[in-house]
């Protein structure tokens, strides 16, 4: 039936209703754009959570991370021994109700040693895995965002630094100066960066060609805006999944690089140290002078790797179910 003078009813459009498995957008205050800066929804945080929640093997890769950092923290206060003067009357014992995993070649209980010697091996992890994201972050970024002779000019600095054989250059480094804490932090820090610095370029080239980095650019924003504000809090994902692999692969090498000789100088107790001087043992008999720091080593790199994956699927929209 026509409405009287001749008036028309308007339809009124239907809402789109938003397509399964997407992330809600910003507030109706913020710019309709796609993209541009990140918002604090709690919404997109519980679905990560729940998503690496349901990974069962990334709850226990959490489990196992959260004791063994206990046990290498808390457990010294706990169960006391000395590991600074050696002890050689009681060199290469077994198993026993006064040293549970044994003694060394030095008398040291391993048990004791090994807490003490993941503090070490944990820190350097953590802090490598720190500076290697945030200096490759910050470098992919910029090389992704200006492109042409910039991005030519930095990715093959890149190339070259990739080319350079790690133990070949830590032997070198380690002929001229005793290794420390912050030179192995400094040394594998600064060759970790490589890896996040091309994820992160090669996402930046893909972003800086949405509209609302355009949008930014024509209404004058600087450069140092558009990547620290809307360029690097869009890859955020894959920062934090490359993080947990760092971690891992920090651990994993430096374990490595101690297996090889290049350690912090004695009494200090490192993973990879202790690996070290007890295979020379194993021939002997002496089991417990390698299994212990070996199965702690492959059970913290193996924890972050399952949180590593775990994390990667509750980023990638296509794996998360709503």
């Amino acid at each position: 039936m026509r409405p009287m003078g001749g008036l028309t009813e308007e339809p009124v459009p239907a809402t789109t209703a938003a397509p399964a498995g997407t992330v809600p957008g910003p507030p109706a205050s913020a710019p309709g754009v796609e993209g541009g800066e990140v918002y604090s929804q709690g919404s997109a945080f519980r679905l990560v959570l729940r998503t690496f929640t349901r990974n069962k093997l990334a709850v226990i890769g959490v489990a196992i991370v959260v004791l063994l950092v206990l046990f290498c923290f808390v457990g010294p206060l706990v169960y006391r021994t000395d590991q600074v003067n050696t002890n050689i009357m009681a060199s290469n014992l077994g198993p026993s109700g006064s040293h549970p995993l044994g003694t060394d070649n030095n008398g040291y209980d391993i048990l004791g040693r090994l807490m003490v010697g993941g503090q070490s091996s944990i820190e350097i992890g953590l802090a490598v895995a720190l500076l290697a994201t945030i200096t490759g972050v910050v470098y992919g970024a910029i090389a992704g965002y200006f492109g042409k002779v910039v991005d030519a000019v930095m990715m093959r600095v890149v190339d070259i630094l990739l080319a350079v054989p790690i133990v070949f250059l830590f032997i070198f480094v380690a002929t001229l100066v005793t290794p420390s804490t912050w030179l192995l932090i400094a040394v594998l820090g600064g060759l970790s960066w490589l890896a996040p610095a091309r994820l992160v370029r090669g996402e930046t080239l893909s972003l800086r060609t949405r509209d609302y980095v355009q949008a930014v650019k024509v209404m004058g924003g600087k450069s140092r805006r558009v990547v620290f504000r809307h360029i690097i809090p869009n890859t955020i994902g894959t920062i934090i999944v490359n993080a947990t692999f760092q971690v891992a692969d920090a651990i994993l090498v430096l374990a490595v690089l101690q297996y090889l000789g290049f350690s912090l100088p004695p009494p200090t107790a490192t993973w990879g140290g202790m690996l070290s001087q007890g295979i020379n043992f194993l021939s002997d008999g002496y089991w417990w002078q390698v299994y212990p720091p070996l199965v702690a080593i492959v059970l913290i790199v193996v924890a972050f790797n399952f949180m590593g994956d775990a994390l990667r699927d509750a980023f990638e929209v296509r794996l998360q179910e709503r």
